[in-house]
């Protein structure tokens, strides 16, 4: 559920109008709910009910401090991929013990940067990392807890970019391998194994990979329990999609259930951790943007607006599809065009093939923005980045001002004569 809408022919973001937000902010903007956040977050937090659990936010899906702060105040952990995203977490009060270190590159400073943090847990990717990771925290005099990311080779059946779980990916250690590496690690002094993970992609649309990565994962955790390595969390990632057209994810709950389901029958009861990211944020945004020229073209007319491939890259780099909507509606003839940008590239788009009654001058909102938007932008074509909102009930928050012109070259140098 989200809490973007018509109302009376105009599109409000819970209670506020976005031309109301246009006229003030500009656009492009990306706006967010704060509702919506919120409903997400309890939809994978409340199925568990008494069950041990910790559900940490992807960061790398929106990395914004407001979003961030929003989900801090509802209890959640957060999944970050780097040092950066790390001090944001911070810059917002998270609690170190509630994060998750994952990815492949981790270098020695940020490495440091989280042991001298005291986060939760590194998720490690292979031999060579856990090397890594002693030598630091031998250095520094602590344990630094960790768990293995596996790769359980299950198609996760989505776009290949966000296919993580599959034998030829860069990510995780092959299962084959896993024995040996705990092994490596529990005799490793400045190691305290402490959990497995896995995490098979993003935009899932079935629970059956699901359900296949966790019934190999356990096989293994059984294996390593005779051995004597006794885990004491299983990070199960994210991954779950969400509703961009037609796709039909399944629920948070239906999701809960299954697992729940599962590690009951293989009489499991580690404490579980989920790193759901864009099925908290991706629709709780959209994307603002003013309509600058329609031109006619020989099949179908093009709408360009004022926002772009560096706002929002997932149409150009994924060919995503993102409904667009008119802010007001009711008024002018519906044709057929393409959405597209000002950026000088032929995959500067938007969107392609949609049919929409709009001139010069009016609004549009992108849906399911709120994920992978923003943090993906970019200054190409040398364009300040887009503001961005976020909707409390009847008021809103500008929770990034836009950059200006004079922010992009602060920081450049012009040589000396």
């Amino acid at each position: 559920m989200d809490h973007f809408g018509y109302r009376q022919d105009r599109y409000f973001a819970e209670d506020i109008a976005l031309e109301a937000i246009a006229a003030e902010v500009g656009t492009p903007c990306y706006v967010y709910s704060r509702a919506t956040l919120e409903n997400h977050y309890q939809a994978f937090d409340e199925p568990f009910g008494d069950y041990p659990h910790r559900i940490c936010y992807a960061v790398k899906a929106n990395a914004n401090l407001g979003v961030l702060s929003v989900l801090k105040r509802l209890g959640a952990g957060f999944d970050i991929v780097s040092g950066g995203e790390l001090e944001r977490v911070l810059a917002v009060g998270g609690d170190p013990g509630k994060i998750v270190f994952s990815g492949v590159g981790k270098s020695v400073v940020e490495i440091r940067q989280a042991l001298l943090r005291g986060i939760r847990c590194l998720n490690l990717e292979s031999a060579a990392e856990l090397e890594r990771v002693a030598d630091v925290a031998r250095e520094l005099g602590v344990n630094a807890p960790i768990a293995f990311r596996i790769n359980p080779d299950v198609d996760p059946k989505t776009h290949p970019y966000i296919a993580t779980g599959l034998r030829e990916s860069k990510f995780g250690v092959p299962s084959s391998d896993a024995r040996r590496l705990y092994g490596l690690a529990q005799d490793t002094a400045g190691i305290s194994v402490t959990g497995i993970a896995c995490h098979i992609g993003s935009q899932l649309t079935q629970l059956a990979p699901f359900c296949d990565a966790l019934e190999r994962v356990l096989d293994l955790v059984e294996v390593l329990a005779a051995e004597g390595i006794e885990l004491t969390h299983l990070d199960l990632g994210g991954g779950i999609g969400i509703r961009y057209r037609d796709e039909t994810p399944p629920a948070p709950g239906e999701y809960t259930k299954a697992m729940l389901d599962i590690l009951q029958r293989r009489a499991c009861n580690l404490p579980v951790t989920l790193e759901p990211g864009r099925a908290i944020a991706g629709n709780a945004g959209v994307l603002l943007t003013r309509v600058e020229y329609v031109k006619p073209g020989p099949t179908r007319d093009f709408v360009i607006v004022d926002a772009a491939m560096n706002d929002l890259l997932r149409p150009a780099l994924y060919q995503a599809w993102h409904e667009v909507v008119e802010v007001s509606r009711g008024a002018g003839q519906v044709v057929e065009c393409d959405i597209v940008g000002p950026v000088c590239e032929t995959g500067d788009f938007i969107a392609r093939n949609r049919c929409l009654a709009t001139a010069a001058g009016d609004l549009l909102a992108v849906r399911s923005a709120g994920a992978y938007g923003f943090v993906m932008s970019s200054n190409y074509n040398s364009r300040p980045r887009p503001a961005e909102v976020m909707v409390d009930g009847g008021r809103y928050h500008v929770v990034r001002p836009r950059e200006s012109i004079e922010q992009l070259f602060n920081d450049e140098q012009i040589l000396p004569n």
